[in-house]
């Protein structure tokens, strides 16, 4: 709960004990709390903005108002308590309490099922600061959208190490979050109201603040989505890494994104217009896992490796505008800040694939994570030359998500399993595969923030969301230390008694 969430329900707690308690018992001053709830709602809603979770809080706090009202004209208190202890009063008096007393426990607990999450506090020694562009590569059509003259557009949003300044404020955790959400809650069909506690939170960020004078350039790592995701989706990692002193660019890619909202108003939003439903994206996806003897097509034209060769090349139109911005950056902030030359990539799900491809076509990549995910054919067939950090989990805990959440078929599993263990053992030099037990899919986003309950009914893994985020932060961070910055990292030597749980692998030149 936030602040003005946990005053209101102990004010509701009060005025209810204020209510029901016989007048002989009552303590003077809190037969006002009922006054005190409905001034504390007030507050609430102004400060922290008023949400569907709080709808019985506020109910609460008006009805309890008005009892405590019709108690002070009748120059009674407490209003509800029973002035006769005749059975039908003792009857009445029962039916209210008890009503009380489960409209209390639905105020206190919807808040704290849903909650207004807080992302986890970054561990390095910088501060945080963001700013995004809106970047189109006219060198290429918009595959996305019927409109042949369309051409490929992107959100990017770039967090950096920032100079402190207590005076700026926090940017939104998706500044999009509306939008976003309600297109995300439709695509996996979950009520529409589900995510809405998305919009209140905020990140660790400042917006357009000025770069950290500690380092003449920081490396640089871009960040790509899942299927369905946005690129906020990872934000606990992103903020993870640029604490420790990294520039991390997160890449939005029409098709890939459940949404991508433009700045002048328009949307590219999966499953309408010219954007194919998740089933069909699917297909377009797997083709460049492992391509079928039907080529798919794609607003009339045909797609014979697949879907990801396309988002990789979006990787390098935005090596190439970071370039220009490194040069001259519009917006006066990252001018000579980037170290192009130790650029790492990272990405879960569709975004690690899609990694893994960018890895294979542009040399300017230096260092590869990839999280989750089965490989592309090619990336398979010709294998990767950076050093690379897999992250995944045992075929058990898969297997176990899939019996609990729901998820891969056997065959997906195989798939995914096989081919991130071909590319690993066919590295040429630093390569690292890490196995994580009881940790879900969904762990490697913030997703399994939105509420606590997700571990009880299955949604997220056992290993529960904090010990999952710490051990994706802690590899990741060794791993880029190493591979850009050649800091040396006893994490990626071998098992250590912190991350006992953590089934490790490493392969060296």
């Amino acid at each position: 709960m936030r602040l003005f969430e946990a005053l209101l329900s102990l004010a509701n707690l009060l005025a209810f004990f204020a209510l029901v308690m016989p007048p002989s018992k009552a303590i003077r001053w809190i037969r006002c709390a009922a006054l005190l709830a409905v001034l504390i709602a007030i507050a609430q809603v102004l400060i922290e903005g008023e949400r569907w979770e709080m709808v019985p809080a506020y109910v609460l706090a008006g009805l309890f108002f008005l009892i405590w009202l019709i108690g002070l004209r009748r120059n009674i208190a407490p209003a509800i308590y029973p002035a006769k202890k005749k059975l039908i009063c003792r009857i009445g008096f029962g039916v209210v309490v008890g009503l009380g007393v489960l409209g209390l426990a639905a105020s206190i607990a919807l808040p704290i099922i849903l909650p207004v999450f807080q992302l986890p506090q970054p561990t390095g020694p910088y501060g945080i600061g963001t700013v995004t562009y809106d970047w189109t590569d006219a060198s290429r059509p918009e595959l996305f959208s019927t409109n042949s003259n369309a051409r490929r557009e992107l959100m990017v949003q770039i967090w950096y190490p920032a100079q402190e300044n207590p005076s700026s404020a926090l940017a939104p955790y998706i500044p999009t979050a509306n939008a976003v959400m309600a297109v995300t809650a439709q695509i996996h069909s979950w009520p529409n109201f589900a995510l809405q506690s998305v919009n209140y939170v905020t990140s660790h960020a400042m917006k357009s603040v000025l770069v950290t004078n500690d380092r003449p350039s920081y490396p640089v790592l871009i960040y790509l989505e899942g299927l369905t995701g946005y690129r906020e989706l990872t934000t606990f990692q992103d903020e993870e890494l640029v604490s420790h002193g990294y520039i991390v660019v997160g890449i939005d890619q029409p098709g890939a994104a459940a949404t991508v909202v433009f700045p002048d108003g328009h949307q590219i939003t999966m499953g309408e217009g010219a954007v194919p439903p998740v089933l069909q994206m699917e297909a377009l996806v797997n083709q460049s896992f492992a391509p079928g003897t039907t080529t798919p097509i794609l607003n009339g034209q045909a797609m014979p490796n697949g879907i990801i060769p396309y988002f990789a090349e979006d990787v390098s139109f935005v090596l190439d505008q970071l370039a220009s911005i490194n040069t001259a950056d519009p917006q006066g902030i990252l001018t000579g800040k980037l170290d192009l030359a130790h650029t790492g990539i990272f990405g879960m799900s569709l975004g690690g694939a899609v990694g893994a491809e960018a890895c294979l076509k542009d040399p300017r990549i230096k260092a590869c994570l990839i999280e989750d995910v089965a490989m592309p054919a090619d990336v398979v067939s010709k294998g990767l030359q950076q050093p690379t950090l897999f992250i995944t989990r045992p075929e058990a805990t898969i297997e176990l998500e899939r019996q609990t959440a729901g998820g891969w078929p056997q065959a997906a599993i195989v798939q995914t399993l096989s081919t991130m263990r071909s590319v690993y053992t066919g590295l040429p030099g630093d390569g690292y595969y890490v196995q994580v037990p009881g940790m879900y899919h969904i762990d490697m986003t913030d997703l399994d923030l939105v509420s606590p309950l997700f571990p009880a009914i299955g949604f997220s893994g056992p290993i529960g969301a904090t010990r999952a985020h710490d051990i994706v932060n802690a590899y990741s961070v060794a791993f880029f230390d190493k591979e850009l910055m050649g800091a040396s990292t006893t994490l990626l030597d071998g098992p250590l008694a912190q991350y006992l749980e953590v089934i490790f692998e490493s392969r060296k030149p």
